[in-house]
């Protein structure tokens, strides 16, 4: 019978030490280079402005037609002739503004085409329809 002798291993080990050295060279770096900024303050008194919040810019537009057929226009009830008219001038002052279509479940998919139909024919692409 031959004897073997193994040589005893050392349990692993997670050496943290170049670890805790990055670290610290990552923390100097940063240091470094951050700006800092001295902030300093003004005493103002901001004048009062009586048009504040009147922006005449639309962030969308919202057309609706109800169960008998009838337009809106961001509201108000307009007729379809009035309703190309609105789109089409709204489309020159932005025609990259969104166009939310908001119809009743009766409404006839006829009147749902006719409004998208007009908003194409003025430019205005980006169209979504209101669901619940």
């Amino acid at each position: 019978m031959s004897l073997v002798i193994r040589p005893h291993r050392r349990k692993p080990e997670i050496n943290i030490v170049p670890l805790v050295d990055v670290l610290i060279v990552l923390i100097f770096f940063f240091l470094v280079s951050m700006q800092f900024r001295n902030l300093t303050t003004l005493n103002l008194v901001l004048p009062k402005i009586e048009t504040a919040g009147k922006n005449t810019k639309i962030e969308q537009i919202e057309i609706a037609v109800d169960a008998e057929g009838l337009f809106y226009f961001n509201g108000n009830q307009v007729s379809k002739e009035a309703l190309k008219a609105a789109v089409e001038i709204q489309s020159k002052i932005d025609s990259e503004v969104p166009v939310l279509v908001v119809a009743d479940e009766d409404t006839f998919l006829k009147s749902v085409t006719f409004i998208m139909d007009v908003c194409r024919e003025a430019g205005l692409d980006k169209i979504r329809l209101q669901s619940r």
